[in-house]
């Protein structure tokens, strides 16, 4: 077997590279179109978000003036009446909301036998706070104390201490105490629970 070309011109298979190089030019071809395309969509949206852009900054800059414009029409006494009224509102609506249920259940929980509530006044503080103060009586400073130390355990009662504190001619101990109620600190405890 002979292994030399003894053509005069050599033979190539010149149609495998030419059918490779069509393929490649096709694939350049494809590929430039779609980037010829992604680049027209993504300019129209460019366009299209800075003239959103420029809308919206003219838009707020208009809000703004118009702000400022009202901000200096307000009256202030006006607006500290009105302020006033509202904060009123509110108050009675949480003198509404106060649950006198809720409040006698955790003191009934909370109250030891030997204590005694002759008096009792809640108060809604312009803060939306509830300031509970009470008048109790007990056979001892210590059923007293007891009593506080119960309701400061229930999470409901902060603050809780004895503004006035005398004994009487019969020996019962009299206290004043205050302190804030926070009635969606806990839920009530189940009747019976000491």
């Amino acid at each position: 077997m002979l292994g030399t070309n003894l053509s005069t011109r050599p033979f190539y298979n010149e149609r495998a590279v030419h059918a490779l190089l069509a393929l490649a030019g096709l694939v350049v071809l494809v590929l430039t179109i779609f980037n010829v395309y992604e680049i027209a969509v993504l300019s129209k949206e460019q366009s299209d978000l800075g003239n959103r852009a420029s809308v919206s900054e003219t838009r707020a800059r208009e809000l703004r003036a118009h702000a400022t414009q009202v901000r200096q029409g307000l009256d202030p006494k006006q607006l500290e009446a009105i302020s006033g009224e509202a904060r009123e509102a509110n108050a009675i609506i949480g003198q509404r909301l106060f649950s006198w249920t809720d409040l006698l259940n955790r003191l009934e929980t909370t109250l030891p036998e030997e204590v005694r509530i002759t008096a009792m006044r809640p108060r809604v503080e312009r803060d939306g706070r509830i300031t509970i103060q009470m008048n109790i009586n007990g056979r001892r400073f210590e059923d007293i104390n007891r009593f506080l130390e119960n309701l400061e355990a229930t999470g409901a009662f902060t603050d809780m201490l004895p503004r006035d504190e005398i004994t009487n001619e019969d020996g019962l101990h009299l206290a004043t105490i205050e302190g804030h109620y926070l009635p969606s600190a806990a839920p009530a405890p189940a009747k019976g629970a000491r």
